[in-house]
């Protein structure tokens, strides 16, 4: 199968490349570094030539909701009109765990994911989205992100975030599988509180940071109710834990230095 990953270089994109090459799939890795710009369309008539299925794994730069909204709105309307001239027949999205919770309820970022959704469900394509928790190794950047001085302030919210590796083998099965015409959950096999998750992470790389549940902290500009992270009860549970993965973690720190 002649699969094009939008995204091919990031986080997810570059495992879900070699996943599928390893596979024996035909892969077009499209990314900037490419000369492929969802965005601008640059390339991208050339990147679809011949693909029978397209993978947006691409992201914003921005997490505000102009910014956002700009970036998805474009590059997904450049994907599904590029894409029904390449005659592709299968359109998968990777977006969030939560998205349409937050969307009604905060807006930003997740309003602009939301969008993002509803045009490919609307544009009478045969589609499928994979919605995936929070991943591993995106914790550094939620404590960054959240961090006053020399304190990290967290949403006392629940969640159950999933490796990389787990999200790039759920997308490939997607997208090499039948449309599924709506959307499906992946996660994690562990339950956290927001703080805890953080605190276990920073504490394997002696970050002194002190790390508080605040009621008023923001998720990346959103108030987070206790659940609003969590998957649902169909959701497919990925095989690693977070325990095991920090194991690595340590494990390849202490190999490099």
């Amino acid at each position: 199968m002649r699969i094009a990953v939008m995204g091919g270089t990031g986080l997810i994109g570059s495992r879900l490349v070699a996943r599928l090459r390893a596979d024996g799939h035909d892969v077009v890795d499209a990314s900037r570094a490419s000369g492929v710009n969802t965005f601008t369309a640059d390339g991208l008539a050339e990147a679809l030539d011949g693909v029978e299925t397209v993978v947006d794994v691409t992201n914003s730069g921005y997490f505000d909701e102009r910014g956002a909204l700009d970036f998805f709105r474009v590059s997904t309307l450049n994907l599904l009109t590029f894409g029904r001239a390449a005659g592709v027949r299968h359109h998968v999205a990777l977006s969030v765990v939560g998205t349409d919770r937050l969307a009604r309820s905060e807006g930003g970022y997740f309003a602009a994911k939301a969008v993002q959704e509803q045009l490919i469900r609307d544009s009478g394509h045969r589609y499928s989205i994979v919605h995936a928790t929070q991943f591993f190794e995106f914790v550094q950047s939620i404590a960054d992100a959240a961090t006053v001085g020399r304190t990290v302030r967290l949403a006392h919210a629940l969640i159950q975030p999933i490796a990389a590796d787990d999200v790039a083998a759920a997308v490939a099965g997607v997208a090499t599988g039948a449309p599924r015409l709506g959307m499906v959950e992946f996660a994690g096999p562990d339950r956290f509180r927001l703080e805890d998750l953080v605190r276990r992470r920073l504490g394997l790389w002696n970050d002194p940071r002190q790390v508080v549940a605040d009621p008023l902290a923001r998720y990346f500009g959103v108030r987070l109710e206790e659940t609003e992270l969590l998957p649902g009860e169909d959701a497919v549970i990925a095989g690693t834990r977070f325990a095991d993965w920090l194991a690595e973690a340590g494990s390849r720190q202490f190999r490099v230095a």
